[in-house]
């Protein structure tokens, strides 16, 4: 029996979150192509933007990836963990499809305001907001009302995944919670409690001023409530991946979880620490005190403890993996691992690349150091290690195991899926380098031109010094496209492939962690009291400047962020 035998509907529910995941990959990925040429100057005559479109292409490769193709994997993947994890049927599978819808309708909203950048005359005027939409950028109503369904929808099904386990628990009183379903239900709270900055944004501010009800908002204000948003969203991309990295990745090494606990631990520091961090983003914005600044810096690297605790624990597990298989010595065991399986490779590679975004990471988080790469093209190159990779090639890696178990029928091209991962790896490597190197020499970001009217000549001089930094972003966007196009063949042909008796053989049983829940206590599966200290945690370190911010704009209109 496979998994879409036990649960036909869960596994109908999985194949269309990612049946409209990999269309957003697709989309985004091409536009990630045509931004990276027109940037560096490459086969720019031949290519069908300006500089005006480069801006929907920026804000159409950005919401597709980090917002549509994120949401649609994770919620349809967090489908088959809890289902499988607690062995049953999800609550409703009506109300899924209503969160499933929710979102859909919200992404075709924000897509074709966004699209219209490209055809003038499509139902919605232009929405090149850019992924990091606060004023006082304005995008068309669609597009605000896009994203608040997109991200309603997700609550939903966030919903659902409660009360299937509310279900189980009520079957199970004295059970602890099996792990995959804790993890889905702790990112879910850090989910429900960041997630709630975007929408009082969206709803209170944007889709108002949109509208033409309300004259002016205040941009301080709409970009630190995205800001509460824009960071913790991270882990709602990183979560999965730990999910995979976590209960997956040792199962295809031939191992075992070293420790269950370890791993819950990780999941509630998490809840705890993800969102009172976004204001290390606006180091450099008047109207914040500086203490709450340095508070979100301390928040922001006390975030390595549980990225360090992975890095053990996985590492530990693989290891494990790979001596089960015959591996010896020091580091002869990595010679043992399964290099030539995609699942492993992929989710492995995207562990190590995540490990180097940790590092660039500091240097965005400390508040003295960040002051030389903000706004600069260093930040993205940091953030294509973390979802561009850690969560992306995750999830196709994933998708290598997963789909033949949501659709019945065996992976095809297989040997183009063994190759794929390296080719998404080495792509990164040269792009991502050269966006740290190229943000160290000062070069902008969300710029269509490297250039400005002023200080051009600065930019011009740096930008046309270091020509192999422009030949690395060009290769490296043209080998992900090509790692991309290839992962999608491999999909495709999978997907429209008959029923086969390869697919029947996928062995979807996870096997139990080397030290089990039962080591660790009771109170990590406290869902209410870790929440509790979360919302804490959050009034800490917002309450005051927040409402700070509400009184100025809101009560004194008049009022200016920036010091006289």
């Amino acid at each position: 029996m496979t998994y879409v035998d036990d649960y036909p509907g869960a596994a109908k529910l999985v194949r269309w979150h990612f049946g409209v995941a990999f269309i957003a990959f697709a989309l985004g990925g091409v536009f990630g192509l045509l931004q990276g040429l027109y940037r560096t100057d490459y086969f720019r005559e031949a290519l069908p933007i300006d500089a005006t479109q480069y801006y929907t292409v920026l804000t159409g490769h950005g919401v597709l990836l980090a917002l549509v193709f994120t949401t649609f994997f994770i919620c349809g993947m967090f489908v088959w963990a809890t289902t499988r994890s607690l062995d049953r049927p999800l609550y409703s599978d009506r109300l899924a499809w209503v969160g499933f819808g929710s979102m859909f309708v919200g992404t075709a909203l924000a897509a074709t305001a966004i699209l219209n950048g490209f055809a003038p005359g499509l139902p919605f005027d232009s929405a090149d907001v850019l992924y990091t939409f606060y004023a006082p950028l304005k995008a068309h109503p669609a597009f605000y009302f896009g994203a608040a369904l997109l991200v309603v929808g997700s609550w939903i099904l966030g919903a659902v995944y409660f009360l299937t386990y509310r279900e189980w628990r009520a079957d199970n009183p004295d059970a602890r919670i099996p792990l995959q379903t804790f993890m889905v239900l702790t990112t879910f709270i850090m989910w429900y409690v960041s997630s709630v900055g975007v929408a009082v944004e969206v709803v209170v501010f944007l889709i108002p001023w949109s509208l033409g009800w309300i004259g002016q908002v205040d941009p301080l204000l709409t970009r630190s409530l995205f800001w509460y948003f824009g960071h913790p969203v991270v882990y709602f991309w990183l979560l999965p991946g730990y999910l995979a990295w976590y209960t997956l990745l040792p199962k295809f090494a031939g191992g075992r979880l070293f420790s269950d606990p370890l791993a819950r631990v990780v999941f509630v520091l998490f809840v705890l620490l993800s969102t009172p961090v976004g204001f290390h983003h606006q180091y450099i914005d008047p109207g914040i005190a500086d203490g709450f600044k340095f508070i979100a810096m301390t928040n922001t690297m006390m975030l390595l403890l549980p990225s360090l605790l992975t890095a053990f624990t996985v590492v530990a597990s693989v290891e494990h993996g790979a001596r089960q298989r015959g591996g010896d010595g020091y580091l002869g065991w990595l010679r043992a691992l399964p290099w030539d399986e995609p699942a492993f490779a992929g989710t492995a590679l995207a562990g190590l690349m995540f490990a180097a975004g940790g590092f660039s990471g500091m240097i965005n988080a400390g508040m003295n150091i960040n002051y030389l790469i903000h706004n600069t093209i260093w930040v993205p190159g940091h953030f294509h290690l973390t979802v561009g990779t850690a969560f992306a090639l995750t999830a196709m890696a994933v998708s290598y195991w997963l789909v033949p178990q949501l659709t019945g029928k065996p992976l095809r091209h297989r040997r183009l899926a063994s190759i794929q991962p390296y080719v998404w790896f080495v792509g990164m490597t040269l792009m991502s380098n050269a966006m740290h190197r190229g943000g160290l020499a000062g070069l902008p970001r969300r710029t269509a031109e490297p250039v400005g009217d002023a200080g051009a000549s600065a930019f011009d001089t740096v930008f046309s010094t270091i020509a192999e930094i422009r030949l690395q972003i060009a290769l490296g966007a043209t080998l992900l496209v090509v790692a991309l196009l290839m992962f999608l063949v491999v999909m495709l042909g999978t997907w429209l492939s008959r029923p086969g008796v390869s697919a029947l053989s996928v062995n979807g049983h996870i096997p139990e962690p080397l030290s089990g829940a039962s080591n660790g206590p009771r109170v990590l599966d406290n869902l209410k009291l870790w929440t509790g200290i979360a919302v804490v945690l959050v009034l800490l370190a917002y309450g005051v400047p927040l409402g700070s911010m509400v009184a100025d704009g809101i009560l004194n209109p008049g009022a200016s962020p920036f010091p006289v």
